[in-house]
């Protein structure tokens, strides 16, 4: 504190005046902390003199001083400048000689150097930027030590090469550095000058003016109460005081205390994580990238040099090619980092970047490692507004440095022994404190060293505070010296240095250097990827790295030889082997005895989940068909074909490929017969490898060649290779970027037949901003815990096995083997060279050989021997021999990521096993993802007999073969690529994941290898006992009816399509829009566990399903198997060996099971390392999970700070999640996306092993039947009324001869008037009197049919190639029909108005059509070419069979998508005349939609009208045509008669039809008998097959009658009429509706005479009018020259006159008769009419009228309703 001199501090004194110091120096306002007086320490041999102290003191002060403080840039004071001689250069920078001294002008210039002197840098205020090049003796620079300078100064100048400058002042002078304070040399000589590996000058590191700062003989960080503990000087100090906290208690931090430590703004620390951050990479300026490096990582094997250390670089190395270095900052000092830094201090450090300026890198960069982890936490500044403001945040609540420094020091403090800092954790520390704090404490300058030394204090020395006063370079290369300088291994090393660096020009500066053996070798590993990793464990085992590793293992753990003592134990075996598959290891029997036991395979079944799923992706699909953005018309498809692209591995091909096999899939979409669709299974199935090209193009071949052929690409567990195919390279024998090649390229993206189904169960990498898939695209696993179905199996996932470790047991199944960390600690201090892994798989082969030995022969291994160990290899050995087994055992699972590792691991315990007699108790495989699996004969006759297979070459091809058989499988690979075990699998050993796998899919997909569907026995009984259950994320408990279907028939058998037809109909008029499809994962179960038994995420029933025989325990659900085929057991032949799992679960998607007699399933143990333990071991509520990782190595946080990952979020959720606070990376394949998602793109989502490939392959089979859905139409089913045979008219002599020529008009006019409503739709109306009719008609209630209208029955039919279609149809032979060019299509059409005179109207009637330029041939203008003049028509004459000529026209409304318009193949291609005849405001639609369509355009007048004032108004103008064209034509001399006079009305919803004989009868009824009556003639086509589809949209349909104006109530028909003038309720719907629906319903009380009275019945005038079932109908035309029926003697029962017109008078009236007491219903348009029609027609002369007797409809005034009358005939 002041005092350099050696001396003791007096213990209590010392610490009373420290505090006191501190508590004035807080309290000062000054901030400048006073220093204790020197005589608090007592005199070390002889006192020095005050004159000595004096200049000590002196010096010292002088040397604290910054550059900025002595060296100015401003001019100095004349005194203190040298005289210049004349006519020198006084320029900076130059000599006075005028030459160029400046570093940056002297690169590559040749220096003449004189033996004994250094090139050095000296640095003047006037040019700070610049370094002077000067030559001095050396024996006036200090030694590396900082001593044995000379005193004094000997140098030259290198410009101008003068010699023999004796002083530095007057060197000074020469070089003009211009000194505003006395030149010293120890000031402003600053670098060493040395040249790089290009021969090119540069700066070096710092000339070591001050000497050593701490002694180097002891160590350097020892405890603060150590005896040997020095005061440094005040220049730079390690400050640690536990004890001064109590003198601050303003900032005092609560008490250390287990579990509860708290920030003192309160934030709640959490227990710390590890981390695994990508290297920092940026390029390096090529003028600073040769001599300088700042290290970014690990340095890789590939630039170790032969000899020493692997990672050392002793001397500076040239930038390697791939490897990508950081771009140094642009001022800096250089530190060297000294040699054999490792091998001395045994830890290579750790330099966490802060805040501030790094210095420059020299020498040993091996040894050191600079990393990025916490930088980002820094960086609060560069957050923007809109970032801020979602984080709840403003500009002003960012925090200072001098906050962050103390937040750093107190997070770094509370670390635990075995923890590393983690960036997320960090970052949620600091957002807290923003919130709470907002700008952090006010803290200046020089109170921080305190303040950060009273942070460190609860640390226990684990962190130390090292304040310099120059650069954060000096305090690096300080500590860097003092730890090489310290003993060997020194073990009271501190585990963080944090070094503050308190500037006055630049502010604070920091940055944390990491000491801690365990810390650093984690950051360290961490930061490399895992191909960088899995590369440094190679190159460690090639070059031999780890013999002297290897030589320890060499012996037992008891020091005996262990190859002797193998072979001394398999001597004294004498060949025999000990008896397999029975679990005593005393008996030894000959190796050749056989083992049998038979067992039954099982059948592929999908299950309710699965089948959700499914439906899901089918509902997205349909949403985007539906969407509008012609990205997807599914209207054009006719079949389903498929492409699975796989990771490389060959066992997962093969599970793939049987999965396909067993599904009957091939056959069910009709691209395999049931014969070669076993062979060629595997041609679906492509391996991302290098030999994919073969079958890709095949595949993309196929997409080009078949348009009407949907494809999917389906790409399974797609996140393990998201590498772009431009930064694609083999890795570890793995070829990246294949995915990208295939996936993302041009032909895949551009298809119009094809979509790609991304499936993965960590999908987080493919959630960026960038992504690819839009968020409306993601389909996830249904997650419903609340309703499960009563059944054996349940989903046993991550959060399953995190939430066991509450269950309370003593063995939990999530399990740290923290005897097995102990060795490996204690290893790692050894051997720190070498990689963590190495040392792990080292010391597990070790502890599985000495397991299996201690079982065997040596006992006395047991307690060397971790309990986890020993007890999975008792368990393994002993299992078979259990009750009940049959011989059977488990399987232990060994993750041993580094192929080398895994195979030196199966050849160790292989030979230790066979040298133990062990070789027919259990296999040892290895599980390597580019070979096939490799099992000995005899283990492969053992699954055999145990299946009953007969088939003697059969051998296991998937992991699930190997059911039951006991078995150790050492899985390898740089990620687990999705492959499904049996469920003998028991143990999942992943001791070797620990902080190379911290991201959060390289963590889950590993211990995702033990999720499994488990026996509800073995969970349910531990989660009732548990008090509260997290909710969960990744169940999967879906809908659990299997009996749900969609709305359309999907699952039923369908016949295979071999031709392209064309589809009619969108995907939502058929029943499968995407409102339509439900969403099966929102409906509950139809049964559910009992209370209780909530256990996990899904159940499987396996039970019979319903529908099927009970008694075949193999019957599989239908829709499953091969369309029409019922899959069942064989009775009679033994189950083939496929390559199937006899007990496999559903997770495989396999299996029907046995019910009750299915053996129990257990969860799978995992055994973690630490790192990994703590991250799913929720024992702390504080503790960070996995969740809130970074997701993926591959990608990156959008923002430096964001808020907390949830841990409860949704699948969907966790999307939109990682969507705004996640990017790609430069090496992603989404780096570069396009900005918009790709449309055809799907995403599935699932927990492991829960059964996605079954759902996908079920997609594919519903997909297909959809599409044949589609192809399909609804059309009624209905047989035309038929009259009673007394009615029946004879209608053989109606037929015309076959010889008469069609038409011969005047053979049609001989044909009778069929009067009969034939058309089903009709059933309910009143019938139409004829003369032949029976005396009454039959009561419709005696009949059973209900009041309300019933649903007419349809059928579905599959179209011919010759149906009409809606617009959503498109084809290559149609297109022109219907579709036109979107820029052209509505200026190509004519306007022409067309008026004519309506005979009935009696009035002028003007209608428009909207003619296209290529159908004005079609019609007749006048000579100017503006007015249409008429439409043409044929002559009968005429023969040309290519051209139909009866124009049709085709009234419609509301069905401009769904209407059936396009009737080009119908019509085989024939030209003809097409109209439709449209509402005036619907034209736009209408035209938007069929561009190349005429239009006719009804007048405004008829918007609100049905269907039949368009066919009247279609004849009217017909006959005016007609009338038109025969004038036309009769000038040019043809005949009246010879003029073609029919025309075609035709429905929008006639779909097929065929024709044969004519025969005349009613469509329309009040139409045709008004037309009738008029004289034309109406056609129908008898025997004429006419379909009408089922179109639920547009047409004229009910509406809902409800109040106008209060809320909705139930309205009777009677309320659909009242007394005018009354208080009545108003409705909501039009007139004449309200008034037709009380005629229907009240008939029986308007016309009571006439109810079951045919031979009664009522009169109705020029209209007809449905008033019931029950009353018959007499049609007679008031029209002069009408057709009318002999009414003669004909009594009416009631006399109905609707609208009549003029041409109805009295003296008509009077010809007709009725019965006494008939009744008159007489209707107008309002009531004044109504009185004058009454009066006109003289009615009161025969008829009784009453006031009461007048009504309404219930509308109000604004709606025009109609009025009635109604009387009795007197």
């Amino acid at each position: 504190m002041g005092n350099s001199y050696a001396g003791q501090p007096k213990s209590a004194r010392f610490e009373e005046a420290l505090h006191n110091s501190i508590k004035a120096s807080l309290c000062s306002s000054s901030g400048d902390p006073q220093p204790p007086k020197v005589d608090l320490y007592l005199p070390c041999g002889k006192p020095p003199r005050q004159d000595q102290l004096n200049g000590q003191a002196s010096n010292g002060l002088e040397e604290m001083k910054v550059d900025g403080n002595s060296d100015t840039s401003s001019p100095p004071p004349p005194n203190l400048q040298g005289p210049s001689p004349n006519s020198c250069c006084t320029m900076d920078g130059f000599c006075q000689a005028g030459r160029d001294l400046r570093l940056v002008s002297m690169l590559t210039e040749p220096i003449q150097v004189p033996a004994g002197f250094e090139l050095v840098g000296a640095k003047s205020p006037s040019i700070p930027e610049h370094i002077l090049v000067c030559a001095v003796d050396r024996r006036f620079l200090p030694d590396e030590s900082g001593r044995n300078a000379l005193l004094g100064f000997s140098g030259n100048c290198v410009g101008c090469g003068e010699k023999g400058f004796r002083y530095f002042t007057e060197f000074s002078n020469h070089i003009n550095l211009k000194l505003a304070t006395q030149p010293k040399k120890q000031k402003h000589l600053k670098y060493y000058l040395v040249k790089n590996c290009q021969d090119a000058l540069c700066k070096g590191p710092l000339i070591c003016w001050k000497g050593p700062i701490l002694t180097p003989t002891r160590c350097s960080y020892c405890p603060p109460d150590s005896p040997s503990t020095r005061i440094p000087s005040a220049s730079s100090v390690f400050l640690s005081a536990p004890d001064l906290a109590r003198e601050c208690s303003f900032l005092k931090p609560l008490a250390s205390t287990p579990g509860t430590e708290t920030l003192p703004i309160g934030s709640t620390l959490l227990l710390l994580l590890f981390y695994h951050h990508r290297f920092w990479m940026t390029l390096v300026d090529a003028e600073l990238m040769s001599s300088c490096i700042l290290i970014p990582v690990l340095t890789c094997s590939s630039l170790s040099s032969p000899s020493g250390s692997v990672l050392a670089m002793p001397t500076p190395q040239p930038p390697v090619a791939g490897v990508l270095q950081p771009k140094p900052v642009t001022a800096g000092e250089t530190v060297i980092v000294p040699n054999n830094l490792l091998n001395t201090s045994g830890v290579r450090p750790v330099i966490l970047i802060g805040h501030g300026t790094l210095p420059y890198f020299y020498g040993n960069v091996g040894d050191i490692v600079v990393s990025p982890l916490l930088v980002s936490c820094y960086k609060g500044n560069q957050l923007t507004e809109k970032t801020l403001s979602s984080l709840g945040l403003n500009s002003s609540q960012l925090l200072s440095v001098e906050t962050i420094i103390l937040l750093t020091l107190q997070y770094l403090a509370r670390l635990g022994s075995e923890q590393i800092p983690l960036r997320e954790l960090f970052e949620q520390i600091v957002l807290k404190a923003m919130l709470i704090c907002p700008g952090g404490l006010s803290i200046s300058p020089a109170q921080l060293p305190w303040l950060a030394r009273l942070g460190a204090s609860v640390s226990g020395g684990r962190v130390q505070v090292l304040v310099t006063q120059n650069s954060l370079g000096e305090g690096i290369s300080e500590s860097l010296r003092s730890l090489c300088n310290g003993p060997p291994h020194q073990q009271c090393l501190p585990t963080y240095v944090v070094i503050v660096f308190a500037s006055k020009m630049s502010g604070n500066e920091f940055c944390v250097l990491v000491l801690g053996k365990y810390q650093a070798r984690a950051l360290a590993e961490g930061m490399l990827t895992t191909n960088e990793f899995l590369k440094e464990i190679s190159y460690e085992l090639i070059t031999g790295k780890v013999s002297v590793l290897e030589s320890n293992f060499k012996t037992t753990s008891l020091g005996d030889n262990l190859d002797k003592q193998l072979l001394h134990i398999q001597r004294q075996r004498k060949g025999q082997v000990i008896q397999p598959f029975q679990g005593d290891v005393t008996d030894h029997i000959p190796s050749q005895e056989a083992i049998h036991s038979p067992q039954l395979s099982e059948l592929f079944q999908i299950h309710s989940p699965q089948l959700s799923v499914a439906r899901s992706l089918l509902s997205l699909v349909c949403s985007i068909a539906d969407s509008g953005s012609q990205s997807l018309d599914l209207g054009r498809f006719c079949k389903v074909d498929f492409l699975v692209l796989v990771p490389p591995s060959h066992v997962l091909v093969n599970q793939t490929a049987h999965r396909i096999q067993q599904s009957g899939v091939l056959v069910d979409l009709g691209i395999e017969d049931a014969s070669s669709a076993h062979q060629r299974s595997d041609q679906y199935v492509v391996r991302l490898d290098g030999d994919f090209h073969v079958k890709m193009e095949a595949f993309l071949r196929k997409v080009k060649q078949n348009p009407y052929t949907l494809f999917v690409l389906i790409h399974d567990n797609s996140h393990v290779d998201l590498t772009s195919a431009r930064s694609g390279s083999v890795c570890h024998g793995e070829l990246q970027g294949i995915a990208d090649r295939v996936v993302n390229c041009q032909e895949v993206l551009e298809a119009l037949n094809l979509l790609v189904l991304q499936v993965s169960c960590f999908p987080f990498a493919l959630q960026t901003r960038q992504s690819r898939i839009s968020v409306h695209n993601e389909v996830h696993w249904p997650d419903n815990t609340d309703s499960l179905v009563s059944g054996p199996l349940v989903y046993f996932g991550l959060r399953d096995h995190s939430s066991s470790l509450r269950w309370g047991v003593a063995s939990p199944i999530l399990r740290c083997d923290d005897a097995f960390e102990k060795m490996v600690n204690m290893l790692l201090e050894r051997h720190p060279h070498l990689h963590s892994m190495v040392i792990r798989s080292y010391l597990l082969i070790q502890q599985y050989t000495e397991a299996m030995m201690a079982l065997i022969s040596s006992p006395s291994l047991r307690d060397n021997i971790t309990p986890e160990t020993l007890a999975m290899v008792e368990d393994l050995i002993s299992a078979p021999g259990r009750e009940g087994t049959r011989g059977r055992g488990h399987m232990l699972l060994i993750r041993v990521p580094s192929l080398q590792l895994a195979m030196l691991a199966q050849e160790r315990l292989e030979d230790v096993r066979d040298k133990l007699g062990l070789q027919f108790c259990f296999a040892i495989l290895l599980g390597n993802p580019a070979a096939e699996l490799s099992l000995p004969r005899h283990f492969a006759n053992r699954l055999r007999a145990w299946q009953g297979c007969e088939n003697e070459d059969w051998i296991p091809q998937t992991y699930e073969d190997l059911e039951g058989l006991p078995c150790v499988i050492i899985l390898t690979g740089k990620d687990p690529l999705g492959e499904t075990f049996p469920r003998s699998l028991k143990y999942c050993d992943l001791r070797l994941i620990d902080s190379s796998y911290l991201t959060r899919t390289a963590l889950e997909q590993e211990v995702g290898l033990a999720c499994s569907y488990v026996s509800l026995g073995m969970v349910q009984e531990p989660c009732k006992a548990m008090a509260h259950r997290d909710q969960e994320t990744d169940k999967t408990s879906g809908p659990q009816d299997p009996d749900l279907e969609l709305h359309v028939d999907l699952e039923k058998s369908q016949s295979n399509v071999s031709t392209a037809t064309k589809a009619s109909g969108s995907l939502a008029e058929n029943g499968v829009s995407s409102s339509d499809v439900p969403d099966s994962s929102q409906k509950p179960s139809t049964s559910s566990c009992p209370p209780g038994g909530r256990a996990g995420s899904i159940m499987m029933d396996y039970r019979t399903v319903p529908g099927t025989a009970s008694s075949s325990p193999c019957r599989v659900k239908q829709e499953c198997d091969s369309l029409g085929n019922a899959a069942t057991c064989p009775s009679n032949t033994p189950p083939s060996c496929s390559s199937s799992s006899s007990t496999q679960c559903p997770s495989q998607s396999t299996g029907c099971g046995r019910g009750s007699k299915s053996p129990l399933v257990s969860p799978r143990t995992v055994i973690l390392s630490h790192a990994a333990y703590n991250l799913l071991a929720p024992e702390s509520g504080s503790q960070l999970s996995s969740f809130s990782l970074l997701p993926h190595a591959d990608v990156g946080w959008s923002s430096l700070l964001r808020p907390l990952f949830k841990p409860n979020l949704q699948g969907a959720e966790q999307s939109i999640f990682y969507r705004q606070w996640t990017i790609a990376g430069q090496h992603h394949a989404d780096h570069e996306a396009p900005p918009m998602p790709h449309p055809r793109r799907l995403l599935l989502s699932g927990p492991p092993q829960v059964g996605k490939t079954g759902a996908y392959l079920q997609f594919l089979r519903i997909l297909f039947r959809m599409l044949i859905r589609l192809l399909e139409v609804d059309v009624y089913d209905e047989e035309e009324l038929e009259e009673s045979k007394e009615t029946t008219t004879d209608m053989s002599e109606a037929t015309p001869p076959a010889r008469t020529q069609w038409p011969d008009i005047e053979e049609i006019r001989k044909l009778p008037f069929d009067l009969f409503p034939r058309d089903p739709k009709f059933r309910r109306a009143s019938s139409v009197y004829t003369d032949k009719m029976p005396k009454g008609l039959k009561d419709p209630k005696l009949e059973g049919e209900s009041q309300m209208p019933v649903k007419r029955e349809t059928v579905s039919i599959r179209l011919s190639m010759f149906a009409a279609h809606n617009a959503f149809h498109h084809c290559e032979q149609c297109h022109h029909y219907c579709e036109g060019s979107p820029a052209t299509q509505l200026s190509e059409c004519t306007f022409h108005a067309f008026t004519f005179c309506s005979s009935m109207l009696e009035e002028e009637v003007q209608l428009h059509f909207i003619i296209p330029k290529a159908k004005e041939q079609h019609f007749v203008f006048s000579q100017q070419g503006s007015h249409l003049e008429s439409m043409r028509l044929p002559l009968v004459s005429a023969q040309d069979p290519s051209l139909l000529k009866s124009p049709i026209f085709t009234p419609t409304t509301g069905r401009q998508e769904h209407g059936l318009f396009n009737i080009f193949h119908a019509m085989e291609g024939t030209a003809h005349l097409h109209i439709l005849v449209v509402k005036e405001y619907e034209m736009q639609h209408y035209r938007r939609k069929w561009p190349n369509h005429i239009l006719l355009v009804l007048p405004a007048m008829l918007n609100s009208a049905g269907v039949g004032a368009a066919r009247f108004m279609i004849k009217e103008l017909s006959y005016h045509n007609l009338e038109l064209e025969r004038n036309r034509l009769g000038e040019q001399g043809v005949k009246r008669h010879d003029i073609w006079p029919f025309i075609v009305m035709m429905n929008d919803s006639c779909v097929l039809w065929n024709a044969h004989q004519p025969q005349y009868s009613c469509d329309e009824v009040d139409f045709n008998l008004r037309a009738n009556s008029s004289g034309l003639l109406l056609c129908r086509f008898n025997h004429f097959s006419l379909m009408k589809k089922h179109i639920p949209f547009g047409g004229h349909k009910d509406f809902l009658v409800k109040p106008k104006l209060t809320n909705p109530a139930p309205i009777s028909p009677y309320q659909y009429v009242c007394a005018p003038d009354s208080d009545h309720t108003l409705l909501a719907a039009p007139a004449q509706f309200l008034l037709e629906k009380f005629l229907q319903s009240c008939s029986h009380r308007l016309f009571p005479k006439a109810v079951q009275n045919n031979s009664n019945p009522v009169l109705s005038i020029d209209s007809f009018l449905n008033i019931g079932p029950e009353v018959s109908v007499c049609y007679v035309s008031s029209r002069p020259h009408s057709s009318n029926l002999d009414h003669q003697g004909l009594v009416f029962s009631g006399l109905l006159l609707y609208l009549c017109d003029s041409f109805v008078v009295s003296g008509l009236l009077k010809k007709f008769h009725f019965l006494k007491g008939a009744t008159l219903c007489v209707i107008c348009r309002d009531r004044n009419s109504l009185r004058q029609t009454i009066m006109r027609l003289e009615l009161e002369d025969k008829w009784q009228f009453r006031l009461r007797d007048e009504f309404q409809t219930a509308n109000c005034s604004e709606d025009r309703p109609l009025y009635f009358l109604t009387g009795r005939h007197v």
